[in-house]
């Protein structure tokens, strides 16, 4: 018959069960029981009792309630020698055994599954147990509390029913706390709460010990089911087919006099990581009391002055489980009658700060090793890192307060006050020339805000989703951010906007969580942290970055890299670039070149050279960009000095340099109602409005049914090749500078959108030809790249013949993904894929996890067919997946040599690279 039960010093033969493995020891246990049988092997002391597997809840939930066969004659064996090893009977007369009923799932779920307390009271008992201690009070505070929490838990009574006649109870005793109440008002209470079982059930408080056994052991099974686990385990990815274990114990009670008492405590400090014990107990106390806050709590370091002895055992015994568990324990205690005993050990949760540094404190003790510490740090706690952020117990008060504006998309992480200004000139007016924090606010964003996003604190959209323009841009530069917050109405003419009512006009202060997605009125203050001020956290990515450049963590076909990946970075400017460096990363894997042509001073001269109608008016406008862009390319090389710099050539179509049709057609129809009322005024006509009408007639003859599909990218340069060979004129004399004056420029140029190999044989010669110029020009050799970006399908399937002429590639993955998908970003978040997402017709939003079985199978056959043309051919991604961890891990196994993203992101898409090499480190 399957063994369903395990007393907890029957370790040995748990794990002779499972193969001697700890992960199995602790999924059939749950963790609670793997680590009450661990401390009962390590002479720790634990209540003797035994543990009900998982695989008897999964059975038992199975069989739609049932116990599987030879369950409870096995519960029952066990709990016989539980009484052996006590000298106690459950149920006994004499000198009763209780006992509790714990939930223990696999991975720790705080709270999410049923606990009964002091099973096995009754009248009877309760009289035995008087006898025993001459402790009237303690016996009926035990036995109230049975009735309460079976009650609540296993017959599915409202908890207000019973603290409404406690409440009462201690009002008309005068009491004001629980501990005021005498042994008759404890056991008249038992009584009343007997009353409220029988009213709301109808029928008595069952008083069979074993009957209470066996209906608590079924309500810790059914609670795997409950509402806060399924959502719980929702939220963390515990999948749901483990089931709980349940855990019979010994009771042990702290509530036996001023020399009982019982607590919660960690280790370590739980919120800093500071290595000393941190928590709280009480005197004369459950373990409930404790977590519900009934009475205040003492820190745990006041025991040692009530208890010393007690104390200081629990000192010895925390630092020798956590050298066992050689992590941080979150241990809790009851003693009894100044006896210690522990009730449970599980590794601690603690905030993002606490784990770097107790990760890299527990590897200059000795007790792990780099590679256990870097795997010890989440790439999300990296990011939760790097923002500023508001506190929890702020962002508590503000929503008592109805502070609370509005809610969307959690589209970039940090927090961000300011105030609200509703269009990117103003912003960034606003920013440079009064020095305000400011948060753009708009119902979505263009390239042409860029501008105003940049100078703002914060960001915030009605429309739009994680993926949009908006998310895209302020992810890109760390700027928080929150999207689609569509209970927000915009009133641009009259300048301010709404939301349930609440009115906020252009000049007020809102709060605003990007990681939450939360908008908040008001000013609340917030937590601003800086890399280069956390020496654990940069400690902890130089380890991770050791472990990336190991020769030989990686094994595969010829030209696979075998180091891990590279984190480069996406940088415009210069500015970017320096802070990418600081950051951590090893080159610029992107930087797009028409945001620089957006600046106010240079925009003019784009549109002046768009509506030029000769080659020679057209090269006149970029002879006088050429000086801004050199500038820009010598800030980045100087930033990278010694890293390769990927310079990507104009790729958006040029209408996005224009005002749109809309805008321009309304700028006429005011300047010809101006110049009516002028003319019936007597003060001339206006002459500016040809230029509008040029402009206007330029944009519509520039119209295209579908742009991202139309005249951009290489396209673009082999119809217009005076812009690509401005701009890499601009880039190798930058590069020729920079090195003149000592500084390594290694400078790649990418050419975007190839479809066809062909696009690149008739231009990339051209622009070859520019570079070798230059440098004979300049008298200056360096090294340098030309290559190509991969975001079309068919260039993906043709890359050997690419490879050809590319000596590199770089996965453009947001519109490799919209082409291979056959969505359109914006509109399919705007309008189905949440819905997906949410039915599960797709598994996630491929616009931020890549897609590995149809984007990613792209990649792989690009990389590998590219590189039986061109073995050494280098290999990046710098889309938004470039600092997604699933997607690193991804670009790892496929044999990228860099992944790049936002200069806010390098940090944790490090941390994400050394997580991905020593999960598939090569054997």
């Amino acid at each position: 018959m399957k063994k369903w039960v395990y007393l907890f010093h029957e370790l040995d033969e748990v794990e002779k069960y499972v193969g001697g493995n700890w992960d199995d020891v602790r999924g059939l246990l749950g963790g609670k029981g793997a680590n009450l049988a661990e401390m009962t092997r390590l002479g720790v002391p634990v209540p003797p009792g035994f543990t009900v597997t998982t695989e008897a809840c999964n059975a038992y939930l199975k069989a739609g309630g049932k116990f599987p066969e030879g369950l409870w004659e096995q519960m029952m064996t066990a709990l016989a020698e539980v009484e052996k090893l006590t000298g106690k009977k459950f149920g006994g007369t004499e000198n009763p055994l209780l006992v509790s009923c714990r939930s223990g799932a696999k991975f720790s779920m705080p709270g999410m599954m049923d606990t009964v307390l002091n099973i096995g009271l009754n009248d009877e008992t309760a009289q035995a147990m008087i006898r025993l201690t001459n402790n009237p009070r303690f016996v009926y505070d035990a036995y109230r509390r049975l009735v309460q929490m079976f009650g609540s838990v296993v017959l599915g009574i409202p908890d207000e029913a019973f603290e409404e006649v406690l409440d009462e109870f201690k009002r008309a005793r005068g009491a004001k706390a629980d501990t005021d109440l005498t042994a008759e008002d404890l056991k008249e209470l038992t009584e009343e709460f007997k009353k409220v079982v029988r009213k709301q059930k109808g029928f008595d408080f069952p008083t069979d010990p074993y009957e209470q056994l066996r209906l608590a052991t079924e309500a810790v099974f059914k609670s795997w089911n409950g509402k806060r686990a399924v959502d719980y385990r929702r939220a963390t990815g515990i999948p749901d087919d483990l089931g709980t274990a349940v855990n019979i114990v010994t009771m042990v009670f702290g509530n036996m006099g001023w020399d009982s008492g019982t607590g919660v405590a960690f280790t370590r400090d739980p919120s800093t990581g500071e290595k000393k014990l941190y928590g709280e107990y009480l005197l004369n106390a459950q373990g409930e009391d404790v977590v519900a806050g009934i009475r205040n709590t003492e820190k745990i370091e006041n025991l040692a002055k009530q208890l010393p002895e007690a104390y200081q055992q629990f000192l010895e015994i925390c630092e020798k489980l956590e050298r066992h568990y050689r992590d941080m324990q979150d241990v809790e205690f009851t003693i009894e009658r100044g006896r210690l005993w522990m009730l449970q050990t599980r590794n601690g949760k603690r905030t993002a700060r606490a784990a770097v540094k107790i990760a890299v404190d527990m590897v200059n003790e000795g007790l792990i090793t780099k590679e256990e510490a870097v795997l010890r740090v989440s790439p999300e706690q990296v990011d939760t890192l790097l923002h500023p952020q508001f506190d929890p117990k702020v962002i508590q008060e503000a929503k008592k307060e109805g502070r609370l504006f509005a809610t969307g998309v959690n589209a970039s992480p940090g927090a961000a006050v300011g105030q609200v200004y509703f269009d990117a000139d103003t912003a960034e007016r606003m920013a440079k020339e009064f020095k305000q924090d400011v948060i753009m606010v708009r119902p979505f964003t263009k390239p042409d805000d860029v501008h105003g996003m940049l100078a703002a604190k914060g960001i915030l959209t009605s429309e739009g989703g994680a993926t949009s323009h908006a998310a895209v841009v302020a992810r890109q530069f760390g700027v928080p951010c929150v999207v689609g917050a569509s209970s927000i109405q915009i009133d641009l003419d009259k300048r301010l906007m709404s939301a349930n009512g609440v009115v906020v006009r252009e000049g007020e202060w809102i709060s605003l969580d990007g990681g939450t997605g939360e908008v908040f009125l008001g000013k609340l203050p917030m937590t601003a942290p800086s890399l280069e001020e956390q020496r654990d956290l940069m400690t902890l990515l130089e380890w991770a970055d050791e472990i990336c450049a190991r020769p030989g963590i990686r094994k595969g076909p010829e030209g696979f890299p075998t180091t891990g990946l590279q984190v480069w970075a996406n940088a415009d400017y210069p500015k970017d670039a320096r802070r990418a460096r600081a950051y951590g990363a090893k080159g610029i894997g992107l930087c797009r070149t028409e945001h620089m042509f957006f600046e106010p001073e240079r925009l003019p001269i784009v549109q002046r050279m768009i509506l030029a109608k000769t080659s020679e008016e057209r090269k006149q406008a970029l002879d006088e960009l050429l000086p801004f862009q050199r500038s820009d390319f010598e800030g980045l090389f100087e930033a990278m000095d010694g890293y390769p710099v990927i310079i990507r050539l104009i790729d958006p179509p040029l209408h996005e340099f224009l005002p749109s049709e809309k805008e321009l057609q309304e700028q006429i129809i005011t300047k010809r109602l101006q110049n009516l009322a002028d003319y019936v005024l007597g003060k001339g006509e206006s002459k500016d409005i040809a230029e509008l009408e040029k402009i206007l007639v330029a944009v519509e003859a520039m119209h295209e049914s579908n742009p991202m599909m139309g005249l951009r990218g290489v396209r673009l340069s082999i119809v217009m090749p005076e812009i690509v060979e401005m701009q890499v004129r601009a880039i190798f004399e930058a590069a020729a500078n920079v090195t003149l004056r000592g500084i390594k420029a290694k400078p790649e140029v990418m050419i975007p959108l190839t479809g066809h190999i062909n696009e690149l044989k008739w231009i990339q010669p051209r622009l070859e030809e520019i570079a070798k110029q230059v440098m004979k020009e300049k008298g200056v050799e360096f090294p340098y790249k030309f290559g190509t970006m991969i975001e079309v399908p068919r260039a993906a399937v043709t890359a050997g013949e690419i490879a050809q002429i590319a000596e590199f590639f770089s996965f453009g993955t947001n519109d490799l993904t919209q082409m291979t998908f056959g969505y359109s970003r914006d509109d399919a978040e705007r309008s189905f894929l949440v819905k997906y997402v949410e039915l599960g017709v797709l598994p996630k939003n491929p616009f931020q996890t890549l897609d590995r079985e149809g984007v990613g199978r792209l990649m792989k056959m690009a990389i590998e067919e590219g590189r039986k043309t061109r073995p050494d051919l280098e290999v990046g991604i710098c889309g938004e997946h470039g600092g997604d961890p699933s997607s690193i891990e991804f670009c790892h196994l496929v044999g990228n040599n860099y992944v790049s993203c936002s200069p806010f992101r390098v940090p944790v898409a490090r941390l994400a690279a050394a997580h991905a090499a020593l999960k598939h480190a090569a054997k």
